[in-house]
C-alpha cells in the first residue's frame, strides 16, 4: 500500500513537460486547482531495467511444490498428533457403528448385549486387522493425503471417522440411559 502511495505521489508531483501539453488552458480546465509547473527544456526522465532474465527459471509449466518427507519411525507414526491414531480409531468407529446398527436392526440387541454375547472377540480381531492394514502403508512412507482423490479424500475420511466415534458414544450413552435399543 505504501508503494502505491509513493508512486501516486511521484506521478502527481511530477511536472508536465511543456512539449507534452499543447494547450495549457485545456489542462487548466481539467485540473483547475492543480499547479502544472513547466520543465526546463533539457530535463528528461529515463527508465532503465537492470533485471536479467534467467532462462532456466522460466518454463511453460510451473513445477509442483516438493512433497514433505513422511516419517516412518514408529514413535512418529503412532505419536499423539501422528497420522495413525485418529485414522485407525476413526476406521474402527466407522465399522463398529455400522456393525452395531446392523445387529441392532437384525437381532434387536443393544450395544452392551452385543459386546457381552461374543462381541469382544470380533472387536479385538477387527482392531488388529485394521490397525496392521493401516500401519503398513505408513511405515512404507505412503501418506493418506497422497492417495486421496475426488470425493474420497483423507479429510473426508477423518471427518467421517470423527462423526462415527461420536455416533458410537452417543449410541452407547442413549441405550444406557433409556435401558432399551435405539431402534
Amino acid at each position: 500500500m505504501m508503494a502505491t502511495s509513493t508512486v501516486m505521489q511521484t506521478v502527481l508531483a511530477t511536472p508536465v513537460a511543456s512539449s507534452l501539453v499543447k494547450n495549457r488552458s485545456r489542462v487548466s480546465s481539467l485540473f483547475s486547482a492543480t499547479y502544472v509547473p513547466r520543465l526546463r527544456g533539457s530535463a528528461s526522465k529515463r527508465v532503465q531495467c537492470k533485471a536479467e532474465l534467467d532462462d532456466q527459471n522460466i518454463s511453460a509449466e510451473p513445477s509442483p511444490p516438493p512433497k514433505p518427507k513422511v516419517s516412518t519411525k514408529f514413535a512418529d507414526v503412532l505419536a499423539f498428533s501422528g497420522p495413525a491414531p485418529e485414522r485407525i480409531n476413526g476406521r474402527l468407529a466407522m465399522i463398529g457403528f455400522v456393525a452395531a446398527m446392523a445387529v441392532e436392526l437384525s437381532k434387536g440387541q443393544d450395544l452392551f448385549s452385543q459386546i457381552s454375547n461374543g462381541g469382544v472377540s470380533w472387536f479385538v480381531g477387527t482392531s488388529i486387522l485394521l490397525s496392521v492394514a493401516s500401519l503398513i502403508p505408513l511405515f512404507k512412507g505412503v501418506s493418506a493425503e497422497s492417495k486421496s482423490e475426488g470425493v474420497m479424500t483423507s479429510d473426508a475420511e477423518m471427518w467421517n471417522g470423527r462423526f462415527a466415534m461420536l455416533g458410537l458414544v452417543a449410541l452407547a450413552f442413549t441405550e444406557f440411559v433409556s435401558g432399551r435399543t435405539l431402534l
